[in-house]
């Protein structure tokens, strides 16, 4: 057994600090007996899963011809007698290792002694299973790839705060295979959307993150400053101007997985920093972008879990094509039982409509920003299976085309799941008098108090003034796409490093966290 104190929560400190003590003395025992602690390579021969699937029918107490060299870290170890049995782990995959003394040599008995749960080892020899069936590895020889100062919080209390999970995602990834599981669906997700994409012609491309005027969407950003040229700077809030003055540059279908930051709350749905997949497509409209979110959706959940039928949060969901397609002015009618609603409406009749409701409003808001209140309050939340909600307000919509029947809402839609919004898209405003229309309404907006409202950005003006074809264009939520089929409830599940207020017992700064409302 492994010479540590068991911790006990009197006086967890100190005992941390003496098994660091216990361990440093290995370590210098190690290097007087020439090891070195941190070699530079190693190579194995297999990893842990292609022993697994090579034997995993092999019969209890037999021993193979077969040699190999693994390597992983240990996280178990139990002695009985002469035997040693340490348990390797290497991509959430463990294989255990049959350690008798009288099989190792030299080198790898005295190694042996000072190993501890946490070391990284490499090991060679036969493959084998125990009386018991169990599949090992019977080395002849150890060696240690990287030695553990500090002990697996498994070891003394667990990771049981989770938000030491997410500030010790190193550790979280090593003792909970949730984690890995999570974080493995993300990557398949992620192909899925590549490989969907590149299939239809797109090509993909990096766009600046650092922008000399934030625009793509309405969002407070992050502000930096270049000293050499002496220019403020903002963290990109969304890469869609720049994707844009792509396609007026005669690039016909092109996509970028990005980063982009928003320096607002934090909530189960938001972080300041997170993953979003754009795409623009010469000559389509937004129907055309429907059928393209369906087709991205659909393969996404085939990747992460083999079907369109899920279960999430305790409830069942279909992602099967189809989704439903239905106007937000029809959603909130429904909602409200005001059949009677439209967008010509005055003003006020509306805002009674939404004190009604407990629908809180600013007076600066319109008709059509009203009646995306009521939605948002009343209707997002309920929508669980998928659905297209179509036709969102010009006000708005500062980005998107006006709709070729209705002047009062543009070509846009939202995909909406288990009550999140999912992926927003447009038939694109392609009028560059219009967009300079749109913006300056914006800046209206923004002196009216309004600080999330968009600004003019001529340099994406002046690519519009060169002229633009029919564009449709889609934006994905990485992050809730994979909190969706991964079942998780928290956006901090699907980040590897999330943003965290500091982990200081003296810091007094304001919680920032807000209601998750959106």
């Amino acid at each position: 057994m492994s010479d540590e104190p068991e911790l006990d929560a009197t006086d967890e400190a100190s005992k941390l600090d003496e098994i660091m003590a216990v361990r440093r003395e290995k370590l210098a025992r190690l290097r007087e007996a020439g090891i070195d602690p941190h070699p530079p390579r190693f190579r194995p021969s297999h990893t842990l899963i292609e022993v697994r699937d090579a034997h995993h029918a092999l019969p209890a107490e037999t021993e193979t011809d077969e040699v190999v060299t693994v390597a992983g870290r240990i996280v178990g170890r139990r002695e009985l007698g002469r035997l040693t049995f340490l348990v390797l782990r290497e991509d959430g995959v463990d294989l255990q290792l049959f350690c008798r003394s009288g099989t190792l040599d030299d080198a790898a008995r005295a190694l042996l002694a000072e190993l501890d749960v946490g070391d990284w080892v490499g090991a060679t020899g036969v493959v084998m299973t125990t009386r018991t069936g169990e599949l090992s590895v019977g080395p002849s020889t150890l060696t240690l790839l990287g030695k553990g100062l500090r002990p697996l919080p498994d070891k003394w209390h667990g990771l049981t705060d989770t938000e030491q999970r997410y500030r010790q995602r190193e550790v979280d990834l090593t003792v909970n295979p949730d984690a890995r599981r999570v974080f493995a669906t993300r990557s398949r997700i992620v192909s899925a959307l590549r490989r969907t994409l590149q299939g239809h012609g797109y090509v993909e491309v990096e766009t600046p993150m650092l922008h000399p005027i934030p625009g793509g969407a309405s969002a407070r950003p992050f502000v930096t400053h270049h000293h050499t040229l002496d220019l403020e700077l903002y963290l990109r809030i969304a890469p869609e101007l720049y994707l844009k003055r792509l396609i007026a540059g005669g690039m016909r279908r092109v996509f970028e997985v990005n980063r982009s930051f928003r320096n607002e709350g934090m909530s189960p749905r938001h972080n300041p920093e997170f993953t979003m997949l754009e795409s623009y497509a010469a000559y389509d409209d937004y129907t055309d972008i429907m059928a393209l979110t369906e087709e991205l959706i659909t393969a996404a959940a085939l990747a992460a879990n083999g079907s369109t039928d899920l279960e999430h949060q305790g409830r069942p969901l279909s992602l099967a094509a189809p989704f439903r397609r239905v106007t937000l002015l029809d959603l909130v009618r429904e909602a409200t039982g005001r059949d009677d609603l439209t967008y010509d409406l005055p003003r006020a009749d509306v805002a009674a409509l939404c004190a009604t409701h407990d629908v809180d409003v600013d007076d600066a808001w319109g008709v059509g920003r009203l009646v995306v209140a009521l939605y948002e309050e009343l209707v997002e939340p309920v929508l669980w299976e998928p659905t297209f909600v179509l036709d969102h307000p010009v006000e708005v919509s500062p980005l998107a085309r006006t709709h070729r029947d209705d002047p009062a809402v543009t070509e846009r839609f939202e995909l909406i799941v288990g009550g999140r919004e999912l992926a927003n898209a447009f038939s694109e405003l392609v009028d560059a008098d219009e967009q300079r229309r749109r913006f300056t309404a914006q800046v209206a907006a923004r002196h009216a108090g309004d600080d999330e409202a968009m600004r003019i950005d001529e340099a994406y003006l002046r690519a519009m003034e060169l002229g633009m074809p029919p564009t449709g264009g889609l934006g994905v939520g990485i992050d809730r796409l994979v909190m969706l089929l991964a079942d998780v409830a928290t956006i901090r599940d699907v980040i590897l490093f999330p943003t965290l207020r500091p982990d200081r017992p003296d810091d007094d700064r304001p919680d920032t966290d807000r209601p998750d409302t959106d």
